[in-house]
């Protein structure tokens, strides 16, 4: 058997195996991820936050003001600036673009596809919309979750 009859075992252009952490790692080492503060005031500077955290979560837990909601599954068409599918938001390449997931898992793993694509500036913020909201910084509660705030009549006495 000569060694071109091997079927790829020596293909040099596929990488090791990672597990998650290590990929997440790999990722994370190729750009300057951003914390809450940093985040709040890159969006008063121009940048997009992008919100792609599921429905579920979103209702559950609120929304960042002034953020675009695009699901993870339609990030990179929405974002696309040469793309058919883009959001108005979506005009350059040079957009700095700051990814939110629920924990700041998620968005990393975005963040590598959007630069892939070109947008270069593109970041995600640490800790993700959880840190937003521990942070102190503005969140407008979904529609949903405003309505069953108001419904609860748990008083937390036991009673």
């Amino acid at each position: 058997m000569s060694g071109d009859d091997r079927g790829g075992a020596e293909d040099v252009g596929t990488p090791e195996p990672a597990g998650i952490d290590e990929l997440l790692e790999r990722v994370r080492a190729g750009y300057d991820r951003i914390g809450p503060h940093e985040a709040s005031a890159a969006a008063a500077d121009g940048a997009l936050l992008v919100d792609i955290r599921y429905a579920a979560l979103r209702d559950r837990d609120g929304l960042i003001p002034g953020a675009l909601v695009v699901e993870r599954n339609e990030l990179e068409w929405r974002l696309d600036p040469q793309g058919s599918h883009r959001a108005a938001e979506a005009v350059s390449h040079d957009l700095p673009v700051v990814v939110i997931c629920n924990e700041g898992y998620a968005s990393s793993l975005a963040v590598t596809s959007l630069r892939q694509l070109g947008l270069h500036r593109s970041t995600d913020l640490i800790g993700g919309f959880q840190a937003w909201r521990a942070a102190g910084l503005p969140v407008t509660l979904a529609a949903d979750a405003a309505a069953d705030a108001e419904g609860r009549t748990d008083t937390g006495t036991g009673g």
